[in-house]
């Protein structure tokens, strides 16, 4: 393995890991939506024993870290820990898509600097 290049099943892989932590944002997302907003802390907090979007999420992260870790076993983590970047910027373009949250200019000039970074690391 060459740690200065990653092959396009390691860019593939790490890329739906990214895709894989967006979806358990917007089910946390979800989860959040769905929650007792005049609830206790005691009652918000179990309310998301059976809250359909919060325990999905809770396994997808589940699933993820053990996908990272096996990821970790063929990939430097200088070369995959980037790719965490693209939640970074999927992620509040669907939050504004999927939820009408604001997209702003400033967060659009963030998401193309991270963009930009990821690019540097990892071309």
């Amino acid at each position: 393995m060459n740690p200065d290049r990653l092959t396009l099943s390691q860019i593939a892989l790490l890329t739906a890991y990214a895709a894989g932590m967006v979806g358990g944002q917007l089910l946390f997302k979800a989860a959040a939506l769905r929650d007792l907003p005049d609830g206790t802390i005691a009652e918000r907090a179990f309310s998301l024993v059976f809250n359909a979007y919060f325990l999905v999420a809770l396994a997808l992260y589940v699933a993820l870290t053990f996908g990272w870790v096996w990821l970790l076993t063929f990939t430097p983590l200088t070369r995959a820990y980037p790719f965490v970047a693209l939640a970074f910027v999927i992620t509040p373009l669907l939050g504004g898509m999927v939820f009408a949250e604001p997209i702003t200019p400033r967060l659009l000039i963030g998401i193309a600097v991270l963009l930009g970074g990821l690019l540097l690391i990892a071309g």
